[in-house]
């Protein structure tokens, strides 16, 4: 389960059509750290804006121009390329004065502000993420989209993992397939094939609860999420306790990220886990014999401070254009919210 097209909708058919990414300005994303820096240490930190630049390719770049090496240079996570980002660098500078960085001389970079830090950035090492969307060239109706969005905004939409999990075209699920039939791969293409191969059959699960309406209420033998938390709890009986915690977004239900051994979900969520990965036999067993541990995802996905408004679109023709705001964790992915309102 890859493809976005082909994952059931919580809420029926998205209400609108739209062009998404028209320009890098329409998907404006901002890392949310949780965090500031302390002030002092050996490492610089840079809160950079970039307009349609690769991270990584950044972050070589402001190695180049501190006289460092590319190791030497952290960052908390990937952003998108085709949008305008801002997030934070570290540059580990030991014994070296700042360089001048408002000379940073790459084009559709900008760095905005610099000061000392006391540590190096690490991947993953973030809280969420806030994105900035214009859909253009709207068609469906406005009010339609609204109820869709006050829906989003009270239930939350299913937390699947984006199509850019899984590689151009979907091929990394495939390229899982032959690295466990023995092909070799290098180590940080095994990293992302198995990263695809575990979310490929989270996705399944996930995509099963929602045909049977379940993603955002429990099945016997289920597994609880904890919000903003890779922990996770149960099997226990439902009670009110619970169910008052599931109301809330403190808890939800999860789906495996699968691994060595067997899903600690039991009855029937644990029966239906097992049953979607027996579907792909090969990647559970290839994810079990490399030893991974079994890891939980949280099948609902609740939008933060959701808002939107209809934007006179470039043609004149009002109500052409919408622009929606909203925060997720770490991990997330906008255009699984936007799928739910929009193809």
């Amino acid at each position: 389960m890859n493809d976005s097209n082909e994952l059931p909708f919580a809420f029926g058919e998205p209400p609108l059509r739209g062009r998404l990414r028209s320009r890098a300005e329409d998907f404006f994303v901002e890392e949310i750290l949780g965090y500031e820096a302390d002030g002092a240490g050996e490492h610089a930190f840079l809160l950079v804006e970039k307009r349609g630049q690769n991270t990584e390719w950044v972050a070589r770049e402001l190695a180049k121009f501190a006289g460092i090496q590319a190791m030497n240079v952290g960052y908390a996570g990937m952003k998108d390329r085709h949008a305008v980002t801002r997030q934070v660098f570290t540059a580990h500078l030991p014994g070296k004065a700042d360089p001048d960085w408002s000379a940073f001389p790459v084009e559709d970079v900008t760095i905005v502000s610099a000061a000392r830090h006391s540590r190096k950035i690490k991947r993953g090492a973030l809280r969420g993420n806030r994105f900035v969307i214009v859909l253009r060239e709207v068609e469906g109706e406005r009010d339609t989209a609204e109820a869709r969005l006050r829906a989003i905004a009270a239930r939350g939409v299913p937390n699947y993992f984006g199509e850019q999990r899984f590689g151009l075209g979907g091929n990394n699920v495939e390229q899982a397939r032959t690295m466990f039939a023995g092909r070799r791969v290098d180590r940080d293409k095994r990293s992302i094939l198995l990263s695809a191969a575990r979310s490929h059959i989270y996705n399944g699960v996930l995509a099963e609860r929602v045909r049977i309406g379940q993603w955002d209420t429990p099945l016997d033998g289920e597994i609880w999420s904890l919000e903003g938390s890779r922990s996770w709890f149960g099997p226990e009986p439902f009670n009110d306790t619970l169910a008052e915690r599931l109301r809330r977004f403190d808890i939800h239900p999860s789906g495996p990220l699968w691994g060595d051994g067997d899903t600690p979900a039991a009855d029937a969520a644990g029966e239906l886990e097992r049953s979607v990965a027996a579907r792909d036999a090969d990647l559970a067993k290839g994810l079990s014999g490399v030893r991974m541990d079994q890891e939980r995802r949280a099948l609902r996905l609740l939008p933060r401070d959701l808002s939107w408004r209809w934007l006179d679109d470039d043609s004149g023709a009002e109500g052409r254009a919408l622009e929606v705001s909203f925060g997720l964790p770490a991990g997330a992915y906008a255009t699984t919210v936007l799928r739910e309102l929009a193809r």
